[in-house]
């Protein structure tokens, strides 16, 4: 198995930084007290991202091809959908 490196880091290291840095800016978000519609979707799309990136990097499910990739996808975005569309009727 030949494991790909951009500048020599492999990918899961990136994700993991990526993972970090979403995290600093929901801290930050939270922190500042910011708030608005933008910023609430912000930040639920940082969660359902993320959560994915688990799925994909740490939890195996990238390499996997047909049904058993998408409960995980289905678990995220299902709900993470129905909750941003109620976001956006309320506000």
């Amino acid at each position: 198995m030949i494991r790909r490196t951009v500048f020599g880091i492999r990918a899961c290291t990136w994700v993991w930084l990526i993972m970090m840095c979403m995290t600093l800016a929901t801290y930050l978000i939270g922190r500042y007290g910011l708030g608005g519609l933008g910023v609430s979707l912000t930040v639920l799309a940082f969660a359902l991202i993320k959560g994915q990136m688990v799925g994909d990097y740490f939890m195996g499910l990238k390499q996997i091809k047909g049904f058993w990739r998408w409960p995980i996808s289905l678990w995220l975005f299902l709900p993470g959908g129905l909750i941003g569309v109620a976001f956006t009727l309320v506000g």
